[in-house]
């Protein structure tokens, strides 16, 4: 599959052991406790305090990071008594300690996404990390070739949904994405993970900041027949492009290639949906299933 995903081809190193995950992990599992306590499904939780049942299911394992926003808001609903809300302090200090647990070759480029201002993504055969539910996220790294045993993919899986975490950031950056028909219709994992995902498109793309934009098959021309890439512009800092060919990453700086790029990008936005049509498209495909 062919996207601007970085798949290791190298051995993974984390850069950085701080200890931090077993904090997160341990806040993770007091949470699942008292919502079972007070019999509630992760779906129940989720829609009470605004977020996904993925990113629920995610916390409680130990995989994303519980915010400060969600355990003040989850306290009185679980009935913890201030239990959550002590946890605070020291979560707020373990963010500040995490490092993102990417392996070297690809640090250059998460720090940068993690670090952006604007951020925009052209994929032509499956949907952007980002965008990516839990479940879609581990269908990719099962089928990969060559295969992964289960221990990479659930590490992977983990460190796909933590950058997921710059959704929830405020300042937000801008996002923007152009999505092929075809991703989609793709029913990537079997009919129950392509419905979640799509209902993740949903989710995602109405947020004020965030816009997701279709372009249709049946369009007769078309400015990028040369694969999937990123636009990020980091802080402070000018724009960037990544692309990735079958493993092999390239992070683009010199500004006449990005230029190009980023022509090619806004040519896509015009021929796309506008992103109310491009929801709704994806509204449609959703009642096909």
């Amino acid at each position: 599959m062919a996207n601007t995903e970085p798949e290791e081809r190298r051995p993974e190193r984390p850069a950085e052991e701080d200890g931090t995950a077993h904090l997160f992990r341990a806040v993770g599992k007091q949470i699942k406790v008292l919502r079972i306590r007070a019999g509630l499904s992760q779906k129940e939780l989720a829609a009470r305090t605004h977020c996904g049942e993925d990113l629920i299911s995610a916390m409680e394992r130990g995989v994303r990071t519980p915010q400060p926003e969600f355990l003040d808001l989850a306290d009185p609903l679980l009935g913890a008594d201030g239990v959550l809300i002590a946890a605070i302090d020291d979560v707020r200090e373990a963010q500040k300690k995490s490092r993102t647990r990417h392996p070297d070759w690809y640090r250059g480029y998460a720090k940068l996404e993690a670090e952006a201002v604007e951020l925009h993504f052209y994929a032509n055969q499956g949907v952007p990390g980002l965008l990516q539910t839990e479940d879609y996220a581990r269908a990719v790294f099962s089928h990969r070739r060559p295969l992964l045993d289960e221990e990479t993919i659930e590490r992977r899986v983990a460190d796909r949904l933590a950058r997921q975490q710059i959704f929830e950031r405020w300042p937000s950056p801008a996002f923007s994405y152009v999505l092929e028909e075809v991703v989609l219709r793709r029913p990537i994992g079997g009919p129950t993970v392509h419905e979640g995902q799509l209902q993740q498109l949903l989710r995602l793309g109405r947020k004020r900041t965030v816009a997701i934009q279709v372009l249709p098959t049946d369009r007769k021309e078309h400015p990028n027949m040369d694969g999937a890439f990123n636009l990020v512009t980091p802080k402070g800092h000018q724009q960037v492009a990544y692309t990735e060919v079958q493993g092999y990453p390239r992070l683009i700086t010199d500004q006449e290639e990005v230029r190009l790029i980023v022509d090619r990008y806004g040519i896509m936005r015009a021929l796309a949906l506008n992103p109310w049509e491009s929801l709704a498209l994806v509204e449609k495909i959703l009642g096909e299933q």
